[in-house]
């Protein structure tokens, strides 16, 4: 098949919509649904991150897509009992494959987020993580193959309509990638760069223990970054995205956006976060609503008298700022990467506050010096990759 009618594009009143090769075939079948143009913006970059995450590490990888930027992404390593329950995905009597375990991860690191996503897989899709997918808000999911009753599982989703896409895993596109803006066209070669264990060989600060577990974690960082809108820094921790900031123009602000995801992904860990007393009426995607203003600065929302009676059987005690304070400094060996250089310190100094041990970033700044200053300060471990990773 060599193209394929969409519904329509990024708006409604954009039409016609399709998708098509110039040569050859399409290298994706569509099993089940009607995905739109977005769908597929999010599947055909979802797979690209999560087919490198499997090759950079050998472990099943998954990514939360929306809006053509990750909500999360991981690998299937383990969950504790603690993850598990933050994920919700406790009460799920059943074994966890590691794509299952990566798709846990990648769903539930920001789940605000990825509330309605498209799901990329880097292995066939198997039933643990099929019934995962069956439990969450979900658009669609793309994956080199899916087992028989998985995928019946996933085609009884949103009355027999949801999204599920094939994609051939051999499939490898032209070395010269094209779009059009405006009626003109672009071209450039494809970021074809590959992100192995000696990219991040060149050790500027004084602190010089890149372990093991960095590197797979700051690899993770990077790839998913090379898969996120521009600007952007990526949070990771054993193996997880726990903060990404995609987008914005300023990139402390990116710094920032992420390093309140990674936050709030701690604070949800902590003992009063766990034991809220939830109504049993209380849907997942409330009780997610309810947490993040809970830990927020605004908590009276939920908090109220009036309010809380809504959501909680009994009224939960404040979570202060001082409370979540030293919560959060019991967060360590974080690893951060930004795809362009910090040409101030101040990232530094904003992701030390979210227990950042481990940066990866290009170098290049004028301000060099100072930010690996910053970095030297709080004891950190920094590499100057010298490659940028823009995504637009």
């Amino acid at each position: 098949m060599k193209e394929l009618e969409l519904k329509y594009g990024c708006n409604p009143n954009q039409k016609p919509s399709r998708i098509y090769m110039e040569e050859g075939e399409l290298p994706v079948t569509v099993l089940n649904g009607k995905p739109g143009y977005i769908n597929f913006l999010d599947a055909l970059n979802g797979w690209q991150l999560v087919s490198e995450l499997k090759k950079a590490t050998g472990i099943a990888a998954a990514t939360s897509f929306k809006h053509v930027s990750p909500a999360g992404a991981a690998v299937g390593l383990p969950l504790s009992d603690v993850l598990k329950k933050i994920y919700w995905v406790d009460d799920m009597d059943m074994e966890f494959t590691p794509l299952a375990n990566a798709y846990a991860r990648a769903r539930g690191a920001d789940r605000m987020s990825s509330f309605g996503d498209f799901i990329s897989l880097s292995d066939v899709c198997d039933v643990p993580t099929a019934k995962l997918i069956r439990r969450e808000v979900s658009d669609g999911v793309i994956a080199p193959g899916y087992e028989p009753e998985a995928l019946e599982i996933l085609k009884q989703k949103k009355k027999g309509n949801y999204n599920v896409i094939q994609i051939d895993p051999d499939y490898v596109p032209a070395p010269i990638e094209k779009k059009q803006v405006f009626g003109i066209t672009f071209e450039q070669g494809r970021n074809e760069l590959h992100i192995g264990p000696d990219f991040f060989d060149k050790i500027v600060t004084k602190n010089k223990n890149l372990t093991e577990e960095a590197k797979r974690d700051l690899a993770i960082s990077m790839i998913t970054l090379k898969y996120t809108q521009s600007n952007s820094v990526c949070y990771v921790k054993d193996g997880q995205a726990i903060g990404i900031g995609a987008g914005q123009q300023s990139r402390v602000h990116c710094t920032r956006l992420a390093g309140s995801k990674a936050d709030n992904w701690y604070l949800r860990q902590n003992p009063k976060v766990l034991n809220l007393p939830f109504r049993d009426d209380v849907k997942r995607p409330d009780r997610d609503n309810a947490i993040d203003i809970y830990i927020g600065a605004d908590n009276q929302d939920v908090l109220a008298d009036g309010k809380w009676e809504r959501v909680f059987t009994v009224k939960p005690e404040r979570f202060t700022a001082e409370e979540k304070r030293a919560w959060l400094d019991t967060l360590t060996g974080v690893s951060l990467g930004s795809d362009a250089f910090f040409p101030f310190g101040d990232n530094i100094d904003r992701a030390a506050k979210s227990g950042v041990t481990y940066v990866a970033e290009p170098g290049g700044s004028i301000r060099d010096d100072q930010v690996i200053e910053t970095a030297d300060s709080y004891g950190m471990v920094m590499s100057f990759t010298g490659i940028r990773l823009f995504h637009h």
